[in-house]
């Protein structure tokens, strides 16, 4: 009885082992995760309308079909960013992930407080190497340090009823990131 219960935990630890380490790899290994797909559709450094979902294709999962939804595949290679996102009249958020998917910044139009969303995007050395004078001169405008150098940036705002899509995706369409001067 003692055996075969030392035999039974053994198993169920070694079942354990196997699935946390599953979980743990298999989002490195995954050939088509969101950034890989979004490639052939969208120009670095330029933001690029997203068509909704039909029930038979979304070029993304779990896409929501009241938002209407652009995104900037960007690299901070050769220098900063800069976001501009007017706001919709309903709802309109803006998340950064990383090139694997990690989110690590987001921002809606209540906390922008504001008519347009805007953002400089660089990495932590790219901050770094920013004259004092243009962090004093900067202070009413939003500096996001990106942990990687490749990513997304996903824009979204919100149709509350299905005839008013069109006015969500003009608000898109006015979207930009480009590099900063």
């Amino acid at each position: 009885m003692t055996r075969w219960l030392l035999w039974t935990l053994a198993g169920l630890l070694l079942g354990g082992v196997v699935h946390l380490a599953t979980i743990l790899v298999l989002p490195r290994t995954a050939t088509q995760d969101a950034y890989a797909r979004l490639e052939p559709l969208t120009p670095v450094n330029a933001m690029t309308p997203i068509p909704g979902p039909t029930p038979d294709k979304a070029v993304l999962p779990f896409m929501d079909p009241a938002f209407a939804v652009a995104v900037c595949r960007y690299d901070l290679a050769s220098g900063p960013m800069k976001l501009t996102a007017p706001v919709s009249q309903a709802y309109t958020s803006v998340t950064f992930y990383t090139r694997r998917g990690i989110a690590y910044y987001g921002i809606n139009d209540r906390a922008a407080g504001r008519r347009t969303i805007e953002l400089d995007l660089m990495t932590t050395p790219q901050h770094d190497a920013m004259p004092e004078e243009a962090d004093v001169t900067a202070a009413d405008r939003l500096i996001i340090e990106s942990p990687t150098t490749t990513g997304l940036i996903v824009v979204r705002a919100l149709s509350p009823e299905p005839g008013l899509m069109p006015m969500a995706q003009t608000a898109l369409a006015a979207a930009r990131c480009r590099s900063a001067p």
